[in-house]
């Protein structure tokens, strides 16, 4: 953190995997150069900037958000006449952001502007953010954040420091999520129910004392701690543990459940079969389906494929 905030370039990159925290870390960057009681570990959080950054009223900050994210994150932003909120980051929003970087700064301590995800850019705001970065304005930051770099223009991560973010170790990651308030056992099972994602973690911790028992529920058809969930929740779950199995009948170690959590199910025809299909359904589970319909043969699907004497199945 010290040495990002010693960071001169005005663009700064930061990328890696997804479940990282590179928004977390844009945003920690961006309050820590606009906070009026900065130290060498970051902002404050007291001052009168900290607390503008928090209610996202900042005049010297601005976020280039895709729709989605805005929403995901509870961020304001224009209603678009109850659409689905598009994932790509438009030339509109990117106007937003030029218009920041030129305005003259209000508090004194600089501007910034953070992008994310920046692999979200269509090709017109990627060029409009280039323009502005090739001639920036006296200072102002940019801090691009994104989980998917080699989709970003060649042309825009040459101008930036590039900043590669990295997994922690095991014991760093539950470290950091007891102090998030989870006791070390509820972390641990979490954290590989994330596979090592810290911050996805954070999601799964409501679910870590069911969690070992939703492959069992799932063969019984008895899965009342999925209500509620998303379809997109449920797809992933299951490819989870269709992943497990399948690398428990090859002799390997499952990733996302513990061994003893996992019943000795399917063949390997029956599980790549299903496999297959999930990975089908993940394609399109976004369409508007009926929910209760999609989970009943989601669940159908994975009995007929953890049953001992499945036969592969096509849907």
């Amino acid at each position: 953190m010290q040495r990002l905030l010693a960071q001169r370039g005005h663009a700064l990159l930061l990328a890696g995997p997804g479940g990282l925290g590179q928004f977390d870390l844009a945003m920690a960057l961006a309050q820590s150069w606009l906070c009026e009681h900065s130290t060498p570990d970051g902002a404050c959080g007291a001052c009168a900037a900290c607390h503008a950054m928090a209610v996202h009223t900042h005049p010297d900050f601005f976020a280039l958000l895709s729709p989605v994210k805005r929403v995901e994150l509870g961020w304001p932003g224009e209603e678009d006449g109850g659409a689905k909120p598009s994932k790509d980051i438009r030339i509109d929003a990117m106007r937003g952001a030029v218009e920041c970087a030129q305005r003259t700064c209000v508090r004194g301590r600089g501007k910034v502007v953070v992008v994310y995800p920046a692999e979200r850019m269509n090709v017109y705001t990627a060029n409009a953010l280039l323009k502005t970065l090739e001639e920036p304005a006296p200072g102002v930051r940019f801090v691009l954040a994104t989980e998917a770099e080699h989709q970003i223009l060649p042309t825009l991560r040459s101008r930036c420091v590039r900043h590669a973010m990295a997994w922690p170790a095991p014991d760093e990651a539950i470290d950091w999520l007891c102090a998030q308030g989870l006791d070390r056992s509820q972390a641990a099972v979490a954290l590989r129910a994330a596979a090592d994602k810290p911050h996805e973690a954070q999601r799964f911790a409501a679910l870590a004392g069911v969690w070992p028992t939703l492959p069992r529920a799932v063969q019984l058809g008895t899965v009342q701690a999925l209500q509620g969930w998303t379809a997109a929740q449920w797809v992933d779950l299951l490819q989870k543990l269709c992943h497990d199995l399948l690398r428990t009948l090859c002799g390997a170690a499952p990733r996302f459940f513990d061994p003893a959590d996992l019943p000795r199910a399917g063949t390997w025809g029956s599980l790549t079969s299903w496999a297959q299909s999930l990975a089908r359904t993940a394609r399109t589970v976004e369409h508007p389906y009926h929910a209760g319909l999609l989970l009943d043969a989601l669940l159908l699907e994975a009995r007929e494929a953890m049953r001992a004497d499945a036969r592969p199945t096509s849907r």
